[in-house]
């Protein structure tokens, strides 16, 4: 068997560098849809490279859902419905006019999808990492959402997350283990349009902010 110490990293030249910005900045939070179905190998491929992201202690405390009965996909609907409904209720004026027209789900026509939850009951890892912050349990979930995110829009599959949700419904809904909580609802599917903008940026929601905005120094 060979030595894994052996193996020789790759080298990520300055071409593979820039093709990775390019993905990054074409990775968008997909709302609007097609309804072409996906290989279900493809999702597990997608599913595979979540699962190579870090996590707290190498607890890898993600959890994927494939929602595929429509009772359970309704319920789901009208969790959303009802949350979004409220949210339009907290908006007043312009902002009222611009959440009513903006398309926050692709419950409607995504072919494929995802409940993602973080079992916070798991015992790999052997609690490593979490005395202090148990959060990087979710933190880790997040990683692995993210991978998932970015080899989607690899093979020109996009991605959005559906956070008008109400996570205890979802939970019921689902029917999982009580250890588990809901971190993302996620819509998979190939996108009616790619932009490198976000669709928040192009309604006139909310720009993007400069990096200066968010970074200090110490």
């Amino acid at each position: 068997m060979d030595d894994p110490s052996d193996t020789k990293p790759p080298d990520f030249d300055a071409t593979f560098r820039q093709q990775l910005g390019t993905l990054f900045r074409w990775r968008r939070d997909v709302r609007r849809f097609r309804t072409d179905p996906i290989d279900g190998t493809v999702i597990d491929r997608l599913l595979a490279m979540a699962a190579l992201a870090p996590s707290v202690g190498n607890s890898q405390p993600w959890r994927f859902v494939k929602v595929n009965d429509s009772a359970r996909r309704a319920a789901i609907r009208a969790s959303f419905e009802a949350c979004n409904k409220d949210a339009l209720a907290d908006c007043h004026g312009e902002r009222a006019r611009l959440y009513a027209q903006l398309k926050l789900e692709g419950l409607d026509k995504a072919p494929v999808q995802l409940a993602v939850f973080v079992d916070a009951e798991t015992a790999v890892g052997l609690g490593l990492g979490q005395k202090t912050m148990p959060e990087t349990l979710n933190y880790s979930v997040v990683a692995a959402i993210n991978h998932l995110w970015l080899a989607a829009r690899a093979e020109g599959i996009g991605v959005g997350w559906v956070s008008i949700l109400e996570p205890d419904k979802v939970t019921d809904a689902l029917d999982v283990p009580a250890g588990w909580s809901l971190v993302a609802y996620l819509c998979v599917g190939y996108p009616e349009e790619d932009h490198d903008v976000p669709e928040l940026v192009r309604a006139g929601w909310q720009d993007r902010l400069d990096i200066s905005e968010f970074v200090i120094e110490r």
